[in-house]
């Protein structure tokens, strides 16, 4: 279902039932993995988390990890940040 460096791999899943009587199954969220940071990115306009991820972490699906490094479980909340954290590339 996801692919192996997605932030959702491996987190199992649960089933929910809905009130019109529907089941339907969920994703386990990930708890954040915080870790140091190597130096912060000045966001411009335009900055994009996937270019970022792809520039500084070398892969692009793996903007999550900028998330994780600034507590921020919303890529559109860290979109908004002035100073992007960097986490060390290459850990998934």
């Amino acid at each position: 279902m996801f692919t192996a460096n997605s932030r959702y791999a491996g987190l199992g899943t649960y089933t929910v039932t809905l009130d019109d009587g529907r089941t339907v199954t969920a994703t386990n969220l990930p708890v954040s993995q915080r870790g140091p940071v190597l130096g912060y990115h000045p966001r411009i306009e335009g900055d994009r988390l996937d270019l970022l991820a792809a520039r500084y972490l070398k892969d692009p699906t793996a903007f999550w990890r900028l998330c994780d490094a600034n507590t921020s479980f919303s890529p559109d909340a860290l979109a908004a940040r002035p100073l992007i954290g960097i986490p060390p590339a290459g850990k998934t």
